[in-house]
């Protein structure tokens, strides 16, 4: 078990999984804070890094492209302080940090996590019912529909478009952008067959977003539990006729594919993972063993 508390949050790991609590002060982002406790799991990992600073430093979880609905609606435009798989550290918790670090990647060398991409969410999204405000008009979701209504300032084009509403069958995809300098950004909705209008102030499928801690931050949770209830991007195309494919476990990658190269790699990790300390004895014969086994087979 290895825990990291700071004012910014606290991060646990278990062996299995990192548990994610964001702090309560007045200087953690609302998004973070709107999203609330969530554990990511380990297959859900790529990597960890922990980025020292002359005043402390910040701690990052990297996950698999594709394991998390949140990061796929925003595709990677969130800024760092509502991101929340980034955590900012104390210089006297510095310690802790690596600490962790180290324990995530171990687990993370042991237990063979591929760091190529999902073809299923291997994370929740925000709970639902759920709705969220922007300039022009406001989004509701409760997992079966989405609808926009919108305020008395919004462009008479949509206006006269009047109120929108959309199965999630209708939907193709969600769209999300922050705004940027004086550009603003959108929550957009893309139904089948339909595509976007220009600007988010004249499209009747898109809401317009000004500034971001106060409105951008939840319609980012609402973009990610739309996306989570829509198919997954890379889910491979299932035959005719063939069963629908259920919750089970992310495929690991195929022995066979692997060539001698990768596997002495792995190896020589192992190895510098050992004389690290990182690895005990125990952990470092039976990882071994693994890719010994594996490569005999390959």
């Amino acid at each position: 078990m290895a825990e990291l508390m700071t004012r910014d949050g606290t991060w646990t790991f278990d062996g299995e999984a990192v548990r994610i609590v964001p702090g309560s002060e007045r200087g953690v982002h609302r998004l973070r804070q709107e999203l609330g406790e969530h554990t990511v799991p380990l297959e859900a990992v790529a990597g960890i890094f922990y980025e020292p600073a002359r005043k402390g430093g910040r701690l990052r979880l990297r996950l698999r492209d594709g394991a998390d609905p949140l990061l796929q609606a925003t595709g990677g435009r969130l800024p760092d302080d509502a991101s929340p798989y980034h955590l900012a550290v104390e210089a006297d918790r510095a310690g802790v940090a690596e600490y962790l670090v180290g324990e995530v990647r171990r687990a993370l060398t042991l237990e063979e996590i591929p760091e190529g991409p999902c073809h299923r969410y291997l994370l929740p999204g925000p709970a639902v019912p759920l709705s969220a405000a922007g300039v022009d008009g406001t989004a509701t979701f409760d997992g079966e529909r989405v609808e926009i209504a919108w305020r008395w300032n919004t462009n008479e084009h949509k206006k006269h478009a009047g109120p929108q509403e959309f199965a999630i069958g209708d939907l193709e995809a969600v769209e999300w952008r922050p705004p940027v300098g004086l550009d603003s950004g959108f929550l957009r909705f893309r139904p089948h067959g339909v595509k976007p209008h220009g600007k988010p102030e004249h499209d009747p499928h898109a809401i317009e977003l000004w500034g971001f801690k106060k409105e951008s931050g939840r319609t980012a949770l609402l973009a990610s539990a739309v996306t989570a209830h829509l198919p997954h991007p890379k889910a491979p195309a299932r035959r005719p006729g063939a069963a629908p494919s259920g919750p089970a476990a992310e495929p690991r990658a195929a022995a066979p594919a692997e060539d001698h190269d990768t596997l002495l790699r792995r190896l020589r990790e192992l190895g510098e993972l050992r004389r690290d300390g990182i690895l005990t004895e125990g952990e470092f014969a039976t990882a071994k063993a693994s890719v010994l086994e594996r490569f005999h087979g390959a």
